[in-house]
C-alpha cells in the first residue's frame, strides 16, 4: 500500500478492516465490563465496530496499571538511550502499518485517504521518532555555588500521564502527548476520542510489539463525561494533558482541583486570524493558501485560519479568489486519493456547523460559496464555504465553528488589523501577510498567538514548540519544550 493505492483498493481494504474492540490495559486487551458503544464512520454512517466502553472501574484498572509500571516497573530506571531506541522502533513499526493506520483514521473520522496517509501518519511517524532521538539529550545541571558545596538540579520523570486527545488527529495529537512523556520516563493512559479510538488501540498495539513493558501505555476508549471525568479525578494520575475544547478544559482545571491538584496541560479552541496586507509578496498565493488552511482537514482544526483579514484595497481580488478557490475543492468519499476534503466526523457535528452557517446569515453576513450539505446518499459532508461582509461582533467572527467554514473582515490600516487579529478570546495561532520585514516583526510581536506564520500558514515542524495563549490554553506540545510538562525539577544541595 502506498500514496498511489487506487480508489477501489482502499474501498476493498476497507471492507476487510477488523479494529480492535477492546481496552488495552497492562500490555494486553481487556474487554472491560461489557459495555459497548458503537464507531460509526461519518464516510458512509456504517457501524465499523463496536468497542469496549470504558467507566470509571475500567480507567481505574488502567491508572493502577500505570502506577504500578512506574513505581516499580522498568521503564522509568531504562538508560534514556534504550527508551529512546523502543520509541524509534515504534515508529518503524507506523511506518510498516502505515497503511492499515491511514485507513482506520479515515474510515474513524472522515480524513481523505491522502491526508491520512502523506500528512497524519507522516507526522505520527516523525514525532515517536523524534522523542527517540532526543530522549538520551537531555541533560541536567550542577551550578557554581560555595566552594563547599555540590548543587544539583535534576530533571525526573513527573509519574503517571493521562493523555485526553481529540479526533481530528487521532494519531498525531496522540503522539505529541505521548512520545515525550515516554521519552522523561512516565507512564501514560490514553483516552482517545469515542469518535476516534481504534487508531489509539491500533497504537497501543504496536507500542507493545515494539517492546514498551506492561502498563507503560494504556489506552481505554470511552466518552468524556464518564472515562474522562474518571481519569481528570483520579488520585494516582499525576500529569494531565488535553487537546479539545475550551469548556471540557474548563472541567479538567475543576477535576484537579477537587483531586489531587495535579498539573493540568490544555491546547484549547482557536479563532485564529489570518490577515492579508496590500503589500503581500504574492496576493494569489497569499489567496490560494487562506482556502487551503481553512478547508483542510474539513476545517476541522484548531489552528484553522477562520477569520480572513484582508485590507479594503485587495479584499475583492483576494476574496474572489478563495471563493473560485472553494468552488473547484472535490469533496467526496475519504477513501478516494482524489479527495481533497472529507466527511465531518459525524452527523451531530455537521449539524452544529450548519447552525453556526443559519446564524451566520440571520445576523447578516453575506454567504459567497457553500452553507450546505453536498448531495449524497449517505455521509456528513459539508461544502466549502465562505462568508464575507461579516462583522467582529457577529458570531461567525467570534466563536469558532470547527469546520470548513471562513469569515472575512476587512480593515483599513495596519493597527486595526491587529486590533481585530486580538478581538479574540483565543490565541492559539496567526497569519500574517506582507513584504516588508519591519511589519512582519512589528506586527507578529502585537498578536497575541502561541504561533505566528509570515507568507504562510500550517508550516513547521518537531524542532519548534505549539500551544496556546488566553483560552487557548498553556503548555506547548512539540520540542524539547514539551518535555517540561512530563517532568520534575529537583535540587540536590550536598555539603562537601
Amino acid at each position: 500500500m502506498s500514496e498511489t493505492t487506487t480508489h477501489q483498493e482502499w474501498v476493498r481494504r476497507a471492507r476487510e478492516l477488523r479494529p480492535p474492540q477492546a481496552h488495552f490495559v497492562d500490555g494486553k486487551e481487556e474487554p472491560g465490563s461489557g459495555a459497548t458503544f458503537k464507531v460509526v464512520s461519518p464516510r458512509d454512517g456504517r457501524v465499523l465496530v463496536e468497542v469496549a466502553d470504558a467507566g470509571a472501574e475500567e480507567v481505574d484498572a488502567a491508572v493502577a496499571a500505570a502506577r504500578r509500571a512506574f513505581d516499580s516497573g522498568p521503564w522509568p530506571r531504562l538508560a534514556p538511550a534504550e527508551r529512546g531506541r523502543v520509541l524509534i522502533r515504534l515508529a518503524d513499526l507506523l511506518e510498516l502499518h502505515r497503511a492499515e493506520l491511514a485507513l482506520t483514521v479515515s474510515l474513524e473520522m472522515g480524513k481523505p485517504i491522502s491526508d491520512a496517509y502523506a500528512i497524519e501518519l507522516r507526522a505520527a511517524i516523525t514525532t515517536f521518532r523524534w522523542y527517540g532521538q532526543l530522549a538520551d539529550k537531555v541533560t541536567d545541571e550542577s551550578p557554581h555555588v560555595a566552594p563547599d558545596a555540590l548543587a544539583l538540579v535534576t530533571r525526573e520523570a513527573a509519574g503517571v500521564v493521562g493523555a485526553v486527545v481529540p479526533w481530528n488527529f487521532p494519531l498525531t495529537l496522540a503522539g505529541w502527548k505521548i512520545a515525550p512523556a515516554l521519552a522523561a520516563g512516565c507512564t501514560v493512559v490514553l483516552k482517545p476520542s469515542e469518535s476516534s479510538p481504534l487508531s489509539a488501540l491500533l497504537l497501543a498495539r504496536l507500542a507493545a510489539e515494539a517492546g514498551l513493558p506492561p502498563g507503560v501505555l494504556n489506552v481505554v476508549a470511552g466518552d468524556g463525561p464518564t472515562a474522562g471525568r474518571a481519569l481528570g479525578l483520579h488520585p494516582d494520575v499525576d500529569v494531565l494533558a488535553f487537546t479539545g475544547s475550551t469548556q471540557v478544559g474548563r472541567q479538567f482545571l475543576h477535576y484537579a482541583a477537587d483531586s489531587n491538584l495535579k498539573r493540568v496541560w490544555l491546547e484549547l479552541g482557536g479563532k485564529s486570524p489570518n490577515i492579508v496586507l496590500p503589500d503581500a509578496p504574492d496576493l494569489d498565493r497569499a489567496a490560494a493558501t487562506a482556502a487551503w488552511g481553512i478547508f483542510f482537514n474539513q476545517g476541522e482544526m484548531c489552528t484553522a485560519p477562520s477569520r480572513l483579514l484582508v485590507h479594503r484595497s485587495v479584499a475583492d481580488q483576494v476574496v474572489d479568489a478563495v471563493v473560485r478557490r472553494a468552488r473547484e475543492i472535490r469533496v467526496g468519499d475519504p477513501l478516494d486519493p482524489a479527495t481533497e476534503m472529507g466527511a465531518l466526523v459525524s452527523e451531530a457535528h455537521l449539524g452544529r456547523v450548519l447552525d453556526h452557517v443559519t446564524t451566520g446569515i440571520d445576523e447578516g453576513a453575506r454567504l459567497r460559496t457553500g452553507g450546505g450539505r453536498v448531495a449524497t446518499e449517505t455521509g456528513s459532508f459539508l461544502q466549502p464555504t465562505v462568508f464575507d461582509q461579516v462583522d467582529p461582533s457577529m458570531r461567525l467572527a467570534r466563536e469558532e465553528i470547527f469546520g470548513p467554514v471562513l469569515s472575512v473582515l476587512t480593515f483599513d490600516d495596519v493597527d486595526e488589523a491587529v486590533t481585530l487579529a486580538n478581538a479574540t478570546d483565543y490565541g492559539l495561532a496567526a497569519g500574517l501577510w506582507t513584504a516588508d520585514l519591519a511589519t512582519a516583526h512589528r506586527v507578529s510581536r502585537a498578536l497575541r498567538a502561541g504561533t505566528v506564520w509570515v507568507n504562510c500558514y500550517e508550516e513547521g515542524d518537531l524542532t519548534v514548540p505549539f500551544g496556546g495563549v488566553k483560552q487557548s490554553g498553556n503548555g506547548r506540545d512539540k520540542s524539547a519544550h514539551a518535555l517540561e510538562k512530563y517532568t520534575e525539577l529537583k535540587t540536590t544541595w550536598i555539603q562537601l
